[in-house]
């Protein structure tokens, strides 16, 4: 089974390169909650940098409902005029079949062919699985959970990490042209359902607004959080030598005690 292994001690895999038994090994980790990162197919890269996939247009505020094949992709374009660029877009999927995908955002290649740009992989929100790509003309920013299994074994320093998967998106605005986003199907063994839907962010405004002040707030409270966790380590030390010193004074009272009635 072929896996590097990231900082986060994530296993990353390209499933379409596995054989049966292996995706099987897979999929069982992955239900019994080891966090594996599956990778977009280099095939589906190598062909979407050649030039050579089938490109579907998609027009504003239109769903497509699909099924896409187990590590393949279906590729979109969308023509967004200037305006529609300054009010924002967001792309959405989602799979009421809680099917595993990727969202991707694809950038134009002097050579004709695409270049990955973003990704973004399907989470469950409530009965559906889904993901978004938000260009609304400011900083938005991506949450990736920290690994469970290190915040088990020290809950402390994953407590103050908890913030630190907060991360800005590497592009959130869109200029007037064609762009291309494509969905991939990231099951382990069957192929994956979506619905996917561009829309104007012009009727969304207020929805704008609070997610601006909200993520305002987490970068705030994560500023808050480093300078909390010196204080906290220097208080923690502290009461870790007065609970050592009080225990040794008991001891040596005890000892005191024993020795005079001796």
């Amino acid at each position: 089974m072929q896996a590097i292994e990231a900082d986060s001690h994530e296993l990353e895999l390209d499933l379409s390169s596995l054989n049966t038994v292996n995706t099987m090994f897979a999929a069982l980790f992955s239900k019994l909650g080891v966090p594996i990162k599956t990778t977009v197919s280099a095939t589906v890269l190598e062909e979407a940098l050649n030039g050579s996939v089938e490109i579907a247009q998609l027009h504003l505020g239109k769903s497509v409902c699909r099924k896409v094949e187990k590590q393949s992709a279906h590729f979109y374009s969308v023509d967004i005029t200037e305006e529609e660029a300054k009010l924002g877009l967001v792309c959405r999927v989602c799979s009421t079949a809680k099917s595993k995908f990727k969202l991707l955002y694809f950038e134009p290649e002097e050579n004709g062919g695409l270049s990955l740009a973003l990704q973004e992989d399907s989470a469950k929100t409530g009965k559906v699985t889904s993901a978004g790509m938000f260009f609304l003309g400011f900083p938005v920013y991506r949450f990736e959970h920290n690994n469970s299994a290190a915040a088990a074994k020290d809950p402390d320093s994953a407590f103050f990490k908890r913030l630190d998967g907060f991360q800005p998106c590497e592009v959130n605005e869109l200029k007037e042209g064609t762009h291309y986003f494509a969905v991939y199907g990231d099951n382990f063994f069957k192929s994956a359902t979506y619905t996917l839907e561009v829309v104007c962010a012009e009727p969304f405004s207020t929805e704008k607004e609070k997610l601006r002040s909200v993520e305002a707030k987490i970068l705030a409270k994560r500023s808050e959080l480093s300078k909390f966790e010196s204080e906290y380590r220097e208080v923690l030390a502290k009461f870790t030598e007065m609970t050592s010193r009080y225990a040794q004074e008991m001891q040596t009272i005890d000892e005191l005690l024993n020795e005079r009635n001796a």
